[in-house]
């Protein structure tokens, strides 16, 4: 489980800071979080998700949404 939790939580710093855009999900649930063969968590559902730059370190949630 704990593996699980690692994983999600690096697939999400990941969208926030490894791509050349922020990528904001917006609708992080158990859902949309699917698991391969080996439990590995990869994250689902962009259909919410915004783009930002990555020199905008700070969103505010009334411009995100």
């Amino acid at each position: 489980m704990f593996e699980i939790v690692l994983g999600v939580a690096r697939g999400i710093d990941y969208l926030h800071q490894g791509c050349d855009m922020q990528i904001l999900h917006f609708d992080i649930k158990p859902h949309n979080i699917l698991l391969d063969e080996n439990f590995n968590p990869k994250v689902s559902d962009f259909g919410l998700a915004k783009l930002y730059s990555v020199e905008d370190s700070i969103v505010s949630l009334t411009a995100a949404r």
